[in-house]
């Protein structure tokens, strides 16, 4: 395959049941940017990267989405920052994987869709 096809991720679809209330929590709850919506879609900037919530159009796309991992220069601080906005956590954050100079740490979350998404940081230590 070639190496130049496929550049960079440029949109990732989210499924949501209720647009409004979605709209709130990624708005509100996670603070990312509004660009524009519609009566059956959002999108949302995350730094370079477009999120799509959509009511799905056929039952076959109406599952939850695949785990987004938004990345945070301070995971604990960013935990508790959520924590206060009322987000549903599934733990707490750990560590996931030591390498010799750092530390990979995440914490999972739902949305009020019932999607599963992840922060994660990169610890050194």
């Amino acid at each position: 395959m070639d190496t130049t096809l496929l550049q960079k991720i440029g949109q990732i679809g989210v499924p949501v049941k209720d647009l409004n209330r979605a709209l709130d929590f990624y708005q509100e709850k996670l603070s990312l940017s509004l660009l524009f919506n519609t009566d059956s879609m959002a999108f949302f900037e995350s730094n370079g990267v477009r999120l799509m919530l959509t009511l799905p159009e056929k039952e076959e796309f109406s599952h939850s989405s695949s785990v987004i991992y938004f990345q945070v220069d301070n995971i604990k601080d960013a935990y508790h920052t959520l924590l206060e906005k009322e987000v549903t956590f599934m733990d707490e954050p750990h560590v996931v994987a030591k390498m010799e100079q750092s530390e990979t740490w995440m914490t999972f979350f739902k949305d009020t869709e019932g999607n599963t998404h992840a922060l994660m940081s990169e610890v050194h230590v």
